[in-house]
């Protein structure tokens, strides 16, 4: 166990996707003693142990340091996906947002740090065999996202070498999905006015099988959990996070009872940069390129050392996923906010 044990523990971005997941974890674990929750806009959500600040971390006036001192450990979630046609917009708040996170941990004398890195972080890899943790987090150069999460990676190899006092932990998950996420991943990667409606299964005359595109999935809950444990285990360094089996058109069409067709990837990759291009879809045909090149991520080190395991199968993840666009699902904070189009 863990000197955090008991401890005050403050998150970033604790109202998006995985922090609402974390942030409920957190306060419902016994040995947690208090969270502070920071976010550009406080929410109604009241979970037990849990006070909220507002912090925008793409400004420089931001004292993050007064509100880190005290605390035993940060996990760092925050993060800006959009606006993807203005990438010095989302480095501020990424990246330079992030390195005053890792400066004020390190000012304010916080012991355990725990960063929400990816698997877009990872250079190409192979589609057919799993990488574990060594695989080279050089990202795909062309996508901002990928190009941050790198970035990173360097910043955090110098910070833990200037600041070995601290226990820095990486976390790199594959696409992460529950329920209550549908309605922020439909307006972050399909826009604002794409139909929730339109993900039931009859509206599919049939599937694009794309070349390269097989991925993994992870249920937010269970990624939650890898980082309630990262707390609690005296661990460092990276851990890969994801949930068999790994996800491509055979194992959708399945699900989806639609067959598969097969689609070459030029074809799709123009489709979605003329869409991107008149600002029809939020989704950049740079981060389409990264996803068909990205690796299949190996666990075995999250599962001996963490004693993590998923508790949901990427099918049921996706199921649990689809059901949500379908009926505009969403939670009690405004990026999670839920929204039926259609």
């Amino acid at each position: 166990m863990s000197s955090t044990a008991g401890s005050r523990v403050v998150v970033t971005g604790a109202t998006g996707n995985v922090g609402t997941s974390v942030v409920r974890l957190l306060s419902e674990d016994q040995q947690t003693g208090s969270v502070l929750g920071l976010a550009r806009r406080i929410p109604d959500w009241a979970p037990p142990k849990t006070e909220w600040s507002a912090v925008d971390l793409a400004s420089d006036r931001t004292d993050l340091t007064s509100a880190f001192r005290g605390a035993d450990a940060v996990i760092h979630l925050a993060w800006a996906f959009q606006p993807t046609h203005d990438p010095a917009r989302t480095w501020r708040t990424n990246v330079l947002g992030s390195i005053r996170v890792f400066d004020a941990a390190a000012a304010a004398g916080v012991g355990t740090l725990v960063h929400a890195s990816s698997v877009g972080a990872y250079s190409p890899g192979p589609k057919d065999r799993m990488v574990d943790e060594s695989w080279p987090t050089h990202g795909w150069p062309d996508a901002a996202y990928c190009r941050e999460k790198a970035y990173l990676e360097r910043t955090l190899d110098t910070f833990e070498r200037e600041h070995p006092e601290i226990r820095v932990v990486r976390m790199r998950p594959a696409f992460l999905f529950k329920r209550e996420s549908a309605s922020e991943q439909r307006r972050i990667f399909g826009g604002r006015f794409l139909p929730g409606p339109l993900a039931r299964p009859e509206l599919l005359p049939f599937l694009p099988d794309i070349p390269g595109l097989r991925v993994q999935a992870l249920h937010t809950d269970d990624a939650a959990e890898a980082y309630r444990l990262a707390l609690r285990t005296d661990v460092r360094g990276p851990f890969n996070l994801a949930a068999d089996p790994p996800v491509d058109a055979q194992l959708l069409g399945g699900m989806l009872n639609t067959r598969p067709v097969r689609m070459p990837r030029t074809a799709a990759r123009s489709a979605i940069a003329a869409a991107w291009g008149l600002r029809l879809l939020p989704a950049s045909p740079h981060l389409f390129d990264a996803v068909l090149r990205l690796p299949l991520l190996d666990c075995s080190r999250a599962h001996e050392e963490l004693r993590w395991q998923p508790t949901r199968t990427a099918t049921e993840v996706l199921e649990e996923f689809l059901e949500g666009l379908q009926q505009g699902a969403g939670a009690d904070t405004a990026p999670m906010r839920g929204r039926k189009v259609g």
